[in-house]
């Protein structure tokens, strides 16, 4: 049951999830799997070393239609629709008058539409911000009847090219309508991993058909949330709710890549888009925290929440996200602290268990993205 006292949704994997023994938690009122009996690091160790599967069916899909669908969503994302092309997709944010982030997305370009891959726990709340801002020539449809399946790993290429030749040659960011063995899908060149990937979109009633032909091949393994997480701090990649949230801005979070000259003050097509004023403002002149890598001394963990202080007791911070990275062999953190003391190898402190713990700034990510851009 979830919170409200309702049944929490299920994804068309549910039952192979409980086939194969995985451990079923609730997320985003979903029921997820957070592991599998082979457990969080090795499932972590086979994304990094071969291919895992993922079932994030949870995530929202949003498709966006109309003449002036790319100028109605360009006033809700800091993002400039006129460079990407057909086939193409990209990271943004939806922004709040404050500057603050709404939740963050990919958004896809393909003939007829755009479609926005958005947070679970945020998606009927995006559909209802961005169908309540296009104007009568546009819609926008959450597509309810979809799945999304994540293949990631040095050797899911290899795999999805013995599947589907067409996917052979896409590369990090790109996108296309194929068909795997017969089964309809978007393909998207990306992942929420730091690995090379693909994440297929399907109908609900294929899903469970497309999960075990690609578990049927030898290189994959099913990989649960837990490992997702870990996954995405040591490519030290945001996690809305976590790392980012209404209350941080992308300068702050440092997101400003995401951000093209031409919305930035003296571009073609500079502001315009909620939260525009405060943003520029901190991009010209910098933003009081900033998001930083956080290398704890020793074996404890440093966890989300936990605060970060300088060695007077000053409080200059606090942990968005913490653990451990398997493919490091150590404990990993990302936080805010006052931009004066983000700079690389400041030593700090983080707050654990009523505790200081020496801790410092360090680089991010902390593994080497691997992405085929070429």
């Amino acid at each position: 049951m979830s919170k409200a006292g309702t049944v929490a949704n299920t994804t068309p994997l549910y039952a192979l999830h409980r086939e194969l023994d995985a451990k079923i938690v609730e997320f985003a009122n979903y029921q997820m799997p957070l592991n599998y009996p082979s457990g969080i690091i090795t499932e972590h160790r086979q994304v990094r070393e071969s291919a895992g599967l993922f079932d994030v069916s949870h995530m929202g899909q949003i498709k966006v239609t109309g003449d002036s669908a790319a100028e109605s969503l360009e006033s809700l994302l800091p993002t400039d629709l006129s460079t990407l092309d057909v086939g193409r997709q990209r990271y943004s944010f939806l922004t709040l008058d404050t500057g603050g982030i709404l939740d963050d997305l990919m958004i896809s370009r393909f003939e007829d539409h755009y479609l926005l891959v958005v947070n679970a726990s945020n998606k009927h709340q995006d559909f209802d911000h961005i169908a309540g801002s296009l104007p009568a020539d546009c819609t926008a449809e959450l597509l309810d009847n979809r799945s999304l399946l994540a293949l990631q790993g040095p050797l899911s290429r290899e795999v999805m090219s013995r599947l589907c030749p067409d996917l052979r040659t896409m590369r990090f960011m790109d996108t296309m309508d194929t068909e795997v063995e017969g089964i309809k899908c978007q393909a998207f060149c990306s992942g929420y991993t730091g690995e090379d990937g693909f994440e297929l979109a399907t109908n609900y009633d294929d899903a469970l058909k497309l999960a075990q032909l690609l578990l049927d091949q030898t290189e994959v393994q099913p990989v649960g949330l837990g490992a997702r997480d870990s996954l995405r701090l040591e490519a030290g990649l945001c996690l809305h709710g976590n790392d980012i949230h209404p209350n941080t801005t992308p300068v702050a979070a440092g997101l400003t890549w995401a951000i093209p000259a031409s919305r930035r003050k003296g571009g073609s097509k500079s502001g315009g888009f909620p939260g525009s004023e405060p943003i520029l403002l901190e991009l010209e002149n910098g933003s009081s925290l900033t998001r930083v890598g956080i290398q704890p001394e020793g074996r404890a963990p440093v966890r989300a929440h936990c605060e970060i202080v300088i060695p007077t007791g000053e409080s200059i911070g606090e942990v968005s996200s913490g653990g451990y990275g398997p493919t490091v062999g150590r404990p990993i953190a990302m936080g805010y602290v006052k931009s004066t003391y983000s700079h690389l190898g400041t030593e700090l402190r983080a707050i654990v268990r009523d505790k200081p713990l020496s801790v410092k700034i360090c680089h991010l990510p902390f593994v080497q993205h691997n992405y085929k851009r070429h």
